[in-house]
């Protein structure tokens, strides 16, 4: 049920009155209303479907775009509706309880509409939001590199022509979102530029390139066990031409150093909405077709005390990390508005990234214990759950994420920023 509140409106709730109520402005209600709807009437039906495909949920993605979602990030300056990290974080949940896959995919448009507002010029950002706005496009990425470690990010290189565009030549993996994207964020590296200038940076590019662009090759080789229909797959670079004007990176560019907080807390927003995707499929699972044990001496599984204990530990756990997971909103957000420093994030998003795995792998496998062997029927699709969390929780270790925080307490240590901390 949604209730109107006087200065804002509260969004249906997730899992009862175990979370705390989100509550959105009277402006943002209508949209958000308008997902929700999508979400669980045509996306969550479908997950199952689009996971046994493990193609890109092109019906899905259609949906968001239409609805006028992509345009939630984009700053009001260029026409969108510049919401707040926090609430972005809330709608990764929610369509990560319908569909994970479909939830990352739309966290790296997020993301990077985020990012690139932050520091591209005022011409290309005004061209991105027209397009945005008017073609509904959405941005996929195409960054990692099948480098010596995973954060080798220079090997695909530009190379500058005489026309004044430039050539990219290179070869990306777990290229999320690519696959169904009207523009792809490529990063690449010009030796040349970093050379005249003794500095690295001055290579660094981040080009937005259209799909269909010639010598762009997608590979359809994602083969993964979890978050299939991301299609997160190879992208072959074969002198792909692009101009100028679409280099997100200016020279004169100040990059954001809070850019991978972001990105590890919409991860664990990710992996708790799975969660609660499982734990709400369980819930209904164990009401129409468990069985009580004997023992329990009760008529229905939902009577079953260590069916409700269990049920109830894994809402527990979900409830905390959730939370966590709002206050790294909020600190982001507050970050933004040079309220406090970037250090006071980054401990902050690491407990939240730690305990949101916890809780998203305890109720996609625990899961299972309570609905019993019938729940392990594949026409029911319940281990997609884990199959899910587990393939999203690995994306960079948790166990370095403890190792920040006890470094932390311990000595007093502060993350310097970088690409997974």
């Amino acid at each position: 049920m949604t209730s109107f509140l006087p200065d804002g409106v509260m969004l249906p709730p997730l899992l009862g009155d175990l979370f705390p109520p989100c509550v959105v402005s009277r402006a943002d209600a209508p949209l958000l209303l308008r997902v929700q709807e999508i979400l669980d009437t045509t996306i969550a039906p479908h997950a199952a479907d689009n996971d046994r495909t493990g193609r890109y949920p092109t019906h899905a993605i259609s949906l968001l775009k239409q609805s006028g979602l992509l345009m939630l990030a984009v700053p009001r300056a260029y026409g969108g509706m510049g919401v707040g990290q926090a609430l972005s974080l809330e709608v990764m949940v929610r369509i990560a309880t319908a569909d994970p896959a479909v939830a990352q995919i739309y966290k790296v448009h997020d993301d990077l509409v985020r990012e690139i507002f932050s520091y591209a010029t005022p011409a290309l950002c005004h061209r991105l939001a027209e397009r945005i706005r008017s073609d509904h496009a959405i941005i996929g990425m195409a960054v990692a590199e099948n480098g010596p470690t995973a954060d080798s990010f220079l090997q695909t290189l530009a190379i500058a022509r005489p026309d004044g565009q430039w050539v990219l030549r290179g070869r990306k993996i777990y290229a999320t979102g690519a696959a169904g994207a009207d523009l792809i964020a490529i990063t690449s590296f010009d030796p040349l530029a970093a050379r005249d200038h003794d500095d690295v940076r001055a290579g660094l590019r981040l080009d937005l390139v259209p799909r269909a662009t010639a010598g762009l090759r997608i590979l359809q080789d994602w083969n993964r066990m979890g978050q299939r229909a991301t299609d997160s797959g190879t992208v072959i670079l074969d002198d792909v031409r692009v101009g100028s004007e679409w280099n997100a990176i200016a020279p004169q560019s100040v990059l954001p150093v809070h850019t991978s907080l972001r990105y590890q807390a919409g991860f664990s927003a990710i992996l708790i909405g799975t969660g609660i995707g499982a734990l709400r499929a369980g819930c209904d699972f164990v009401a129409r077709h468990s069985r009580p044990w004997g023992a329990a001496q009760v008529e229905r599984a939902t009577d079953d005390p260590y069916v409700r204990r269990r049920i109830g530990e894994i809402g527990a756990d979900l409830s905390v990390a959730y939370c966590a997971v709002r206050q790294c909103g909020d600190l982001l957000d507050l970050h933004e508005r040079g309220g406090i420093a970037r250090g006071a994030v980054a401990i902050p998003v690491s407990a939240a990234r730690s305990a949101a795995t916890g809780a998203a792998l305890r109720a996609t496998s625990d899961i299972l214990a309570a609905t019993g062997a019938r729940g392990t029927d594949l026409q029911y699709g319940l281990d997609r759950y884990w199959r899910d969390a587990r393939t999203l929780s690995l994306h960079d270790p948790v166990d370095w994420k403890n190792a920040e925080i006890g470094r932390h307490l311990l000595t007093g240590w502060t993350p310097e920023p970088g690409p997974y901390q």
